[in-house]
């Protein structure tokens, strides 16, 4: 039998982990998951699991980048299928707060991720959205389809600021669909503030 690379074996235990963490993190939440249960559930250690993240709030970290990653993917594809620039920009943005619905956001990203990572302008994945509106804006801007004489970034920074509170007041609503159509109208009124 063949040995295999070293580092495709680190890349399968921290798969492995993250699956687990994720798991956990969405059904029971942070507080209530095992570090014994869910590593465990995956046929690893906690040894393995302080090797690779440090601790369970490394492994936390690591589920939401995860779950970041994905989401960015989705929205983008989101805004590709717009029939222009600009609707795509609106569809984008709502598209976040429509995802707070989902119950693995909710619980992960909006409700134990800001109580175990702090806030999320700080997380590493922020700076990454915030490049993203700020080159969107600038794109709109140069179109003319946005007022030109406004900072890109922070224009950004307001757009991201306002989303995160909305979603997770969704999140943390006792009902999430009625918060939802509240938030998605007045946060439409807001981008239209923006148009030239």
């Amino acid at each position: 039998m063949a040995h295999r690379p070293r580092k495709e074996m680190i890349a399968e235990t921290r798969a492995k982990l993250i699956a687990a963490g994720r798991e956990a993190f969405g059904t029971t939440g942070y507080t209530d998951s095992s570090m014994d249960d869910f590593t465990a559930a995956c046929g690893l250690t906690r040894g393995a699991l302080y090797h690779h993240f440090g601790d369970k709030k490394g492994l936390m970290a690591a589920v939401v980048e995860q779950i970041d990653a994905e989401m960015t993917q989705r929205l983008d594809q989101v805004a590709a299928r717009a029939p222009s620039r600009w609707q795509g920009f609106i569809d984008e943005n709502l598209g976040y707060l429509k995802m707070a619905l989902e119950p693995e956001i909710q619980r992960i990203v909006l409700r134990d991720g800001p109580a175990v990572l702090g806030d999320p302008s700080s997380w590493p994945t922020s700076q990454g959205c915030v490049a993203s509106i700020s080159s969107s804006i600038s794109v709109l801007q140069a179109e003319g389809v946005v007022v030109a004489d406004m900072d890109a970034e922070a224009a950004a920074r307001l757009i991201i600021g306002a989303s995160t509170q909305a979603a997770q007041w969704i999140a943390n609503s006792d009902d999430p669909e009625v918060t939802l159509e509240k938030a998605v109208a007045a946060f439409r009124t807001m981008l239209e503030g923006f148009l030239a």
